[in-house]
């Protein structure tokens, strides 16, 4: 982009306010003037076509950076478009089909997406989760090892340490609560144990037991461990596990459940609105079909 037309972006206040209109004379009808901002060849862009890039809350700077953006972005898919014009055969017939196919398809979507808003129904109860989680077990292997449990990791110089395997195997709600808080204070990183399943290698990743050749075996064989590096100490207590290749924990997949029955809602939707416009053009006549 050229000094000058940034320096004309400027002055017409990067589209807020400028004038594009030039009056003949007084009392006379007026006729718009396109301002040029840049050019490939004989195709010209034109300052009105740059409305909207700016917004009214954009400071001058980010102003300039986004109109300067989109010129330049503009100047190079031209040059590519004539450059392919005059390299290979274009069937321009073809390509109008295809550019108004995805431009019904986009309008069609944003419809779509706004129908979607007006009638979708988000909320999904237990039940349907567990019918749908019972009816497609199938879908819902675990490709990895789970287990819900409690993750400790400590500097070696953090205070009271021989202390913690104590508080992690209390059920004395007063021990919960120091766990918690000892955790808080002095931990690196933890997991405390709740109904959350949590995927093993993401537990203990950045620990030495993230490099366990068999976890399965681990898993099986230690329902406590603790180890140690250099820098610090770790514990892990596992009060239960599932094994990849099994199905997984309904608690697992809620959330997936609900995102697939929306997904199937949304899906419905969409048809439904396509049958009911459908329906209404065609008692209005607003179509038909000649024979060929």
């Amino acid at each position: 982009m050229t000094t000058k037309a940034l320096f004309f972006l400027s002055v017409c206040g990067l589209m807020a306010g400028c004038d594009l209109i030039r009056v003949k004379k007084e009392n006379e009808p007026v006729e718009p003037v396109r301002k040029a901002v840049a050019r490939v060849n004989d195709v010209i862009l034109y300052l009105d076509e740059l409305e909207g890039i700016v917004t009214t809350d954009s400071s001058p700077a980010d102003s300039t950076a986004r109109v300067a953006a989109y010129i330049n972005n503009w100047i190079r898919k031209q040059v590519l478009i004539q450059e392919a014009m005059r390299t290979i055969d274009i069937n321009e017939a073809e390509v109008e089909r295809k550019v108004l196919d995805y431009r019904y398809s986009l309008i069609g979507y944003e419809y779509q997406n706004y129908y979607i808003r007006q009638h979708l129904n988000d909320s999904i109860t237990d039940t349907e989760i567990e019918n749908y989680y019972r009816e497609h077990q199938d879908n819902f292997v675990l490709k990895q090892n789970i287990l819900q449990g409690t993750f400790i990791k400590v500097p070696k110089g953090a205070p009271r340490t021989n202390r913690i395997k104590d508080l992690m195997f209390s059920k004395k709600e007063k021990e919960v609560k120091e766990l918690a808080s000892y955790c808080l204070s002095f931990s690196a990183a933890y997991h405390l144990s709740d109904s959350t399943w949590i995927e093993f290698d993401k537990l203990v990743a950045n620990s030495p037991l993230a490099e366990i050749p068999n976890k399965v075996q681990f898993l099986r064989s230690y329902p406590f461990f603790e180890t140690q590096d250099d820098d610090y100490l770790y514990f892990l207590k596992v009060d239960a596990y599932k094994i990849s290749d099994n199905v997984s924990p309904i608690d697992f997949v809620r959330e997936d459940i609900k995102n697939i029955i929306l997904n199937k809602r949304k899906v419905e939707l969409a048809r439904k609105l396509e049958d009911e416009v459908y329906e209404k053009a065609a008692e209005r006549k607003d179509f038909e079909i000649y024979n060929q």
